[in-house]
Order: structure tokens, then C-alpha cells, then sequence
């Protein structure tokens, strides 16, 4: 475990440093294109920094956001709450995440945070009502392992900053490609930047997919088998695995950038019969064959 935590924190460092140097170039191109001189390089550099910045340090709150969640509440949500004070004891985390829920017909969850004391999870309403107690506590289990691991804070880093290139490509792509008219003494710039806007739109499904595989396959295994170990009850991991993956409902609130983070995708026409080096979750076949083998 201790080994896996490192890597990911050497993970996030360097998904941080491409993200910076990625972005300050096209916006250095940006800046030269508007002939704004030679701090063109120090503003870019400069607002890079800040975004990332502002990715590491506000990841969950935008996750959040994106989620449409709301925080749970000891009234409405009590179960939830005893079940992952009961797994905090037995996992030896030493902090509580909050708990947040999303209004949506469709069983899933997903945790998120840069670390275990700033951590959340958060899970449907379809979650809440379809799955009985053991088996949410499997499904808490398991996103509760991603956050002893550090699977979140490599996970939230780059839903955010992808997320943020992929704005700016939907940002290019809307102003540069409508046949804009402009004058002579802007045509070179004009020319640059939908250059910049097609790099954007190259590399945007690039960045989604990086995205979407941040957290590999392994992770997901891993935080299934750490889950049983906390609970000591893997019949209920798999069962909940079973309904989550069965479910006709589509989770209305996710999107490509933050599908990777689900304990199953949102996405239902996305099931996953054989899983491939593209697939952002294991085969729900694997595993629970996985998790079988455990006992």
C-alpha cells in the first residue's frame, strides 16, 4: 500500500508539471498572437501556475459542483453515516470523509479530495434505496480504500485540469470555426489561433481519455479487495456490484472527464463485457472473480 501511495503522489506531481508546461505555451502562442510583447511568457507561465494552483487546492469543491451534490445529513441520512464512522474505525484511516449525496436514480458512487483529512464521498440516491446495508457498506468500503491509497487526489487533479483544456477547446472551437470575419492587420494572429484551436481540439479527446485512465484498472481491484478487507464481507461487495452494473438508470450529472471516478460508469451504454487498456473499469465478470478468490 505504502508503495502505491507513493506512486501516486508522484503521479499527481508530474501530471501537475505537464499540465503547466502544456498550457503556458499555448497561452504564451495566445499572448504573441495579440503582439502583447515580450511578458507574453511571464503572464502564461504566470496564469498556469495559478490555475493549477487553484485545481489542487479547490479539486473537490469543483467535482462537487460538476456532481450537482449536496452534503448528507445525520436526519436523512443516518445509515450512511454510521456505516462510514464504523469503517473509519476498521480501516484505521484516523479521519472521517464528509458525506455527500446526488439526487439521481442511478446506484453509483465515487470519493473524491487531494488527501484523506480534505476527502469525500459521495453517493446517489439510487444507492441509498437499492442496495441494503451490507452492501453499501461494501460499496463504502471501496471508496474509502481509494482514499487511503491517494487514488483521489491523482484522480481529482486531472478531472480538473482536464476539464479545464477541454473548455478552452470548446472555447476555440465555438469562436474560431464560425467563419469570423476579421481585417487585414489581424490575419497572422487570426491564423495562429485557429491553429492553437485545432491543437485543442486534437488533444482535448486525448486528455479526456489520460482522464478517464488515471485510475487504472489496478486501482479499481485493489480498492474492491481493500474494501473486503475492511469489511470482511466480499458477498456483499460483489452483490452490490452486481445491481450497480445492472441498473438501467443513466446518471444524469456525469460526464467524460469524471466517469473514471465512479465505482461502476455512469454510462449504460458503456457496459463493459471484456475490458480492454481503454477501459476505465475492470469487467464486472473480473471482478468478481477477483473478489471470489479472495475467500
Amino acid at each position: 500500500m505504502y508503495e502505491d501511495i507513493r506512486s501516486n503522489k508522484i503521479r499527481t506531481g508530474v501530471i501537475i508539471s505537464i499540465f503547466i508546461v502544456f498550457i503556458t505555451l499555448i497561452l504564451y502562442y495566445i499572448c504573441m498572437a495579440f503582439d502583447l510583447g515580450a511578458f507574453s511568457i511571464v503572464f502564461a507561465l504566470l496564469f498556469s501556475v495559478l490555475a493549477s494552483w487553484a485545481s489542487y487546492y479547490n479539486s473537490d469543491k469543483i467535482i462537487l459542483s460538476m456532481s450537482k451534490a449536496r452534503p448528507a445529513t445525520h436526519e436523512e441520512n443516518q445509515k450512511l453515516v454510521n456505516i462510514l464512522d464504523a469503517l473509519v474505525v476498521s480501516s484505521g484511516l484516523g479521519v472521517t470523509p464528509k458525506l455527500y449525496v446526488v439526487e439521481d436514480a442511478q446506484p453509483n458512487a465515487f470519493a473524491t479530495g487531494r488527501n484523506p483529512e480534505h476527502s469525500v464521498i459521495c453517493v446517489t440516491t439510487g444507492l441509498l434505496e437499492k442496495l441494503d446495508y451490507y452492501e453499501l457498506e461494501g460499496v463504502i468500503g471501496h471508496e474509502l480504500a481509494h482514499i487511503a491509497n491517494y487514488d483521489i487526489r491523482l484522480s481529482a487533479v486531472v478531472t480538473v485540469m482536464v476539464s479545464f483544456v477541454v473548455i478552452l477547446s470548446d472555447v476555440f472551437s465555438r469562436y474560431f470555426f464560425r467563419g469570423r470575419r476579421s481585417n487585414n492587420n489581424d490575419n497572422n494572429g487570426n491564423a495562429i489561433l485557429m491553429l492553437i484551436g485545432l491543437v485543442f481540439l486534437i488533444l482535448a479527446p486525448i486528455f479526456g481519455k489520460l482522464a478517464q485512465l488515471a485510475v487504472s484498472r489496478r486501482r479499481e481491484f485493489l480498492a474492491d479487495a481493500t474494501s473486503a478487507k475492511f469489511t470482511r464481507n466480499p458477498d456483499a461487495l460483489i452483490s452490490a456490484l452486481v445491481k450497480i452494473s445492472s441498473d438501467p438508470n443513466e446518471l444524469k450529472s456525469a460526464n467524460k472527464s469524471t466517469a473514471h471516478m465512479y465505482i461502476s460508469s455512469p454510462f449504460r451504454d458503456e457496459k463493459i463485457t471484456k475490458s480492454s487498456i481503454w477501459s476505465t473499469h475492470p469487467s464486472l465478470d473480473e471482478r468478481v472473480n477477483a473478489l471470489r478468490n479472495l475467500k
